[in-house]
């Protein structure tokens, strides 16, 4: 079985796959003293809940963007796995997505992998990625599978902490889609200036992408609070929420076959 790590800046999801199908995920708070050891125990008992032995797990493959994170997964995979886990982006990994950038070194790792899972979804024609996390990210992929660019904005949860930091009166509020978008008092007013302006941004920025790429695209929306816009944004095809573990799996297979 395989063990699918992306560790992103707010949350850590590992997901497992016996070779068919994905047989279960979960997430947890990315916190990058964590050792392997307490990796381990949390995971363990998680597996047990869904009946999967410890043992069974023989490969790993891992993404990150918190490089301080990498020490301590590299470490759970070599020694209670007593494998050496496949490390996105580092040198002589294949993620079979070319990068056409100035500077190509900078792309994440988490971008590619997205990029491999939506070419995996999508087989053909331009894909725009909209990746609702820590960051709302908009990524565009070629029809030939190339990372071509895209736009970082502030993520959906850093409004609302900068609005409670940065404003005495403001109170820290509860992320949900307010009931109406004219607020009657200051908590559905904060949460409908953030919501219905997040999702003013993502379809707004999805029209001048598509615009100034000059072809059809497939938008895919996924992401942690990615569910929190379905329906709501309406320039997004579809939402795919296991689309960065889809690109693990591609990313291993390539490497492994």
């Amino acid at each position: 079985m395989l063990l699918a790590i992306d560790s992103g800046n707010t949350n850590t999801v590992f997901a497992i796959h016996d070779g068919s199908r994905w047989r279960a995920q979960w997430r947890a708070a990315t916190y990058a003293p964590r050792t392997a050891d307490e990796h381990a125990v949390w995971l363990s008992q998680l597996m047990a809940m869904e009946g999967i032995e410890f043992s069974k797990l023989t490969a790993c493959v891992v993404s990150t963007v918190v490089p301080q994170s990498l020490f301590h997964l590299r470490n759970l995979a070599r020694r209670y796995l007593k494998v050496e886990p496949l490390v996105v982006g580092e040198a002589g990994v294949r993620t079979g997505v070319p990068v056409r950038l100035d500077r190509p070194e900078e792309v994440g790792a988490d971008r590619l992998v997205t990029a491999a899972g939506a070419r995996k979804l999508v087989p053909e024609g331009a894909i725009l990625i909209v990746d609702s996390g820590t960051a709302t990210t908009f990524d565009v992929v070629a029809a030939d599978g190339a990372f071509e660019g895209g736009v970082i904005a502030p993520g959906y949860n850093l409004s609302l902490q900068a609005l409670h930091e940065a404003a005495a009166k403001l109170p820290r509020i509860e992320i949900r889609k307010p009931s109406s978008v004219i607020g009657k008092s200051t908590v559905p007013a904060m949460q409908s200036g953030v919501f219905w302006g997040y999702v003013e941004l993502i379809d707004g920025l999805i029209a001048r992408i598509t615009e100034e790429y000059g072809q059809k695209m497939t938008v895919l929306g996924t992401g942690g609070v990615a569910s929190l816009f379905e329906g709501a944004c309406r320039r997004i095809d579809r939402f795919e929420p296991d689309l960065t573990i889809t690109g693990l799996l591609e990313i291993w297979r390539r490497n492994t076959s």
